[in-house]
């Protein structure tokens, strides 16, 4: 945080971190690590394999800390590690690399709103953490965090057709799901 002053809530924590005091960065995992758990098993649906990411998360954003400049949210920034540490444990396991790219002509499956409507977050994403891999990954990137497919093809080394496919295949997919549970 050269020179910025960090303006939002995590400002005090972040420069007791950054003083390398342990209380403060126990408080500061305390804070951030259900939101991160929860984004890491968005990526990876599974439990165990979420913690060793959320883990290996913190030793990221404790050892790159002091490159925060406080500019924009602390939260957002440090987002942004853990979406990156679940993207290369992803990439290290290859789940994307056979991806197949298909034409969007796909059936579309059309589910009442009231379907969508009623269900409650946590159960819609229990069910995105039942996708497949390579579907979940496409879908949290694109519909959640907000990438594009240019941006989802460069981070993952993939073609946009394929970036494409699998955000449509995931979309059938969720979609047959809500559909079964109409």
């Amino acid at each position: 945080m050269q020179n910025q002053q960090c303006n939002d809530i995590y400002g005090p924590l972040v420069k007791e971190c950054l003083k390398n005091s342990r209380l403060a960065q126990k408080e500061l995992y305390g804070k951030l690590a259900p939101r991160m758990y929860s984004l890491c098993m968005r990526y990876v649906g599974n439990r165990e394999t979420a913690k060793d990411i959320l883990h290996d998360g913190f030793v990221v954003l404790f050892s790159k800390l002091e490159t925060y400049k406080g500019e924009g949210s602390f939260e957002g920034w440090a987002r942004r590690i853990f979406i990156n540490t679940a993207l290369m444990h992803l990439r290290k396991s290859d789940v994307l690399k056979y991806s197949e790219e298909i034409g969007e002509a796909a059936a579309d499956i059309t589910v009442s709103p009231s379907v969508i409507e009623k269900m409650e977050a946590e159960r819609l994403m229990k069910l995105v953490c039942r996708m497949p891999v390579g579907f979940r990954t496409i879908f949290n990137m694109y519909a959640i965090e907000g990438y594009t497919h240019s941006e989802i093809a460069k981070e993952l080394n993939i073609t946009e057709g394929g970036s494409r496919s699998q955000l449509s295949r995931g979309r059938i997919w969720l979609q047959e799901r809500l559909h079964e549970m109409e």
